[in-house]
């Protein structure tokens, strides 16, 4: 119940937009997923606040291009955004994808938004699908672009922002990684049936916890963070049964923020203070409080070293030397 209200109380807190103007003046930003959602509402955010290049991560370049016209139509701005093809279900493709960004001048904030929700099972790169996108090649990216991050952040001497886009049904997910053996991707590879989307979620907020903890901000110049952007009116259970759908509309109708509110929480992240690292963000603030005992407890903390040692051994065979 304390959870549930919780929800309800920041799904109708009034959400400012945090950066102006000039805090996005002369800045790059990648935003994934950003062809549509909360994703093309952040990247027209920023475009529209004077960010100087803001790139596109997205699957298909036609959508991708649709949506660079529709920013530069609605802010009236062009020359700023840029289409990158970037497909999360290819570990190839994440690596092609990095070699663009290492081509850089300057990176500012990556804003790891791409998911999918999906209801049936399938494989991709020799994981479960959600597992290969939502986690592994979102880490990958993660993983692969910080030293651009670092190099920008000491080269402005301004910080950098790495956001995880995550979401609180993650702690909906208690003991379930506690009973998978042996390696978890590969384990959860094996459970065709479990709640594929919010584990993903948690495993997402492990490692990016993991992460931040490996790189201190105040020694790397970049600020790490996971956010939870709230139940927003997005695409992403397009791919659910009829069923599924129904129940998300009726969630949402009730509490749904739109996209646009819904993105506000990413452009925070990609903003916040040296104090947000590691934390995790809901309604534009810190929200540790909202996060379950279990995970940030002994065995949450457990759970984190194995997701962390499990995930970095698949990430460095992918690329060696990466983590």
């Amino acid at each position: 119940m304390v959870g549930f209200l919780q929800l309800v109380s920041d799904q109708y807190t009034t959400l400012p937009i945090v950066p102006t103007p000039g805090d996005c003046v002369g800045k790059t930003f990648i935003v994934t997923g950003a062809n549509t959602g909360l994703g093309f509402q952040c990247a027209q955010h920023l475009v529209r606040l004077s960010a100087a290049r803001v790139i596109l991560g997205v699957r298909s370049i036609s959508k991708g291009d649709a949506a660079k016209a529709s920013i530069e139509n609605s802010t009236n701005r062009r020359g700023v955004v840029e289409v990158w093809q970037l497909d999360l279900a290819s570990f190839d493709s994440v690596k092609a994808f990095v070699q663009q960004v290492k081509g850089l001048e300057r990176l500012d904030a990556l804003i790891c938004n791409a998911s999918v929700a999906l209801l049936r099972y399938s494989v991709t790169e020799g994981l479960e699908t959600s597992i290969t996108v939502n986690v592994v090649n979102t880490m990958l990216l993660a993983v692969m672009a910080l030293p651009a991050l670092k190099s920008s952040a000491k080269m402005t001497g301004e910080k950098g922002h790495l956001v995880i886009v995550g979401s609180v049904v993650a702690f909906d997910c208690e003991g379930l990684l506690e009973g998978v053996e042996g390696d978890v991707l590969e384990g959860l590879k094996e459970n065709k049936m479990y709640d594929r989307y919010p584990t993903t979620k948690l495993l997402q907020f492990y490692a990016a916890r993991k992460l931040a903890s490996l790189n201190p901000a105040e020694e790397t110049g970049v600020i790490i963070n996971y956010v939870n952007p709230g139940l927003c009116f997005t695409e992403l259970a397009r791919n659910g049964d009829f069923g599924y759908q129904v129940m998300i509309f009726i969630m949402r109708s009730l509490l749904g923020r739109t996209a646009e509110v819904g993105s506000r929480t990413l452009l925070h992240a990609a903003f916040a203070g040296e104090e947000t690292h590691g934390k995790y963000l809901s309604a534009c603030d810190v929200k540790e409080q909202h996060v379950a005992p279990w995970a940030m407890g002994e065995s949450g903390i457990q759970m984190q070293e194995r997701v962390w040692m499990d995930l970095t051994k698949r990430l460095n065979t992918i690329e060696p030397g990466c983590v």
